[in-house]
């Protein structure tokens, strides 16, 4: 399937220090833009946009939605996202580093591959997030929704799990070695590997 191109681009811009409060596009092709400490407090909103060589360094977003976006390339190091929305949205060749998500919807996020080692997310909506061969050794993943999300060939080991729905996670095909967990998710993943699990 060819990809598709959207309607406009802005390149080239800098963005940096900007407050992006009530900024809305849709369809647009956002490249090479330095949008490092960036915020938005509300009404933010990115629909089908393209973002490539994007720097999201140490940006503070509360409430924004980024609903069927691509990234592509782009810096996150050091964002903190709050009850923000990107469901439906896909990344490639992101990185990741000191990343803080709290809350928000990130339903259907195609994450596959992306290295998660160093970030955190906490309370947020993951369902049928694709997180298939993930590196997220000693990362943060706690209180998740992530009912049927793909994990396939991830690397969890030490990483805080407490607290996240793990019912979709076949422990054969992980990396789960010193993963923290608590009693509830020791018994699924127990069941999972075919242990008849008892109380007494």
């Amino acid at each position: 399937m060819a990809e598709r191109i959207p309607a406009t681009t802005i390149s080239g811009e800098d963005w940096s220090l900007d407050d992006l409060t009530g900024r809305v596009h849709e369809d647009v092709l956002i490249r090479d833009i330095d949008a490092s400490e960036t915020t938005s407090t509300s009404g933010t909103a990115f629909t089908d946009c393209v973002f490539r060589e994007v720097r999201f360094n140490l940006a503070e977003y509360t409430g924004a939605a980024f609903t069927n976006c691509t990234f592509a390339n782009c810096v996150f190091f050091g964002a903190t996202l709050v009850d923000c929305k990107f469901v439906g949205s896909t990344f490639e060749r992101c990185t990741f580093d000191r990343m803080i998500v709290r809350g928000g919807d990130w339903s259907f996020v195609k994450l596959a591959g992306a290295d998660l080692r160093n970030a955190s997310f906490e309370d947020a909506r993951m369902r049928e997030a694709d997180l298939s061969g993930t590196r997220c050794s000693g990362a943060k993943l706690v209180k998740l929704d992530l009912a049927g999300a793909s994990f396939d060939r991830g690397d969890f080991e030490k990483c805080d799990l407490r607290g996240s729905d793990v019912s979709s996670m076949d422990p054969w095909t992980v990396k789960l070695g010193r993963a923290i967990v608590d009693w509830q998710q020791a018994v699924t993943l127990a069941s999972g590997m075919g242990l008849d699990v008892r109380a007494d």
